[in-house]
């Protein structure tokens, strides 16, 4: 279950939310924390008889704990400009190395490559709870105008 501080950094609500808790933060980087659990939906269809966690999602786990990440580092622009928001432009690099089954637990850390101006660039990096990796990829975001829908 996600913490208060995961639901007050980025938007995403179960059951699109694939981050429980941050473990780790520091000006440079931030490693969160999943728990693969048995009963996660996408496992009825991904495989029958022989469940694993779709690499799209291990993914989008790490995309948002750079979110989170973001918050953190971007708080004073954010709270300026409330129309802003951190949009995934650019993936690249994407390794998957290991398989993601049920009950399983993510470690999740994203790291700062650079900023330049409203571009953020990072790498993020899955390892399972033996420590074994599982995906790594870089991936850029920039800060663009989104005003709320009504």
């Amino acid at each position: 279950m996600a913490t208060d501080e995961i639901l007050q950094a980025i938007p995403h609500r179960p059951p699109f939310l694939f981050v429980d808790e941050v473990v780790e933060q520091n000006e440079e980087s931030l490693t969160a924390k999943r728990h693969v659990s048995p009963d996660e939906a996408f496992f009825e269809g991904h495989y029958p008889g022989n469940p694993i966690m779709p690499g799209v999602l291990i993914s989008e786990a790490v995309f948002q704990t750079g979110a989170i990440f973001l918050n953190h580092l971007l708080a004073a622009e954010l709270e300026a400009d409330p129309e802003m928001v951190p949009v995934l432009t650019k993936i690249s690099d994407a390794r998957f190395k290991s398989i993601v089954r049920p009950g399983d637990d993510l470690f999740i850390t994203v790291t700062l490559k650079e900023k330049m101006g409203r571009f953020i660039f990072m790498n993020g990096a899955v390892k399972n709870g033996q420590g074994k990796r599982v995906m790594t990829v870089t991936f850029s975001v920039a800060l663009a105008k989104a005003p709320p829908q009504v």
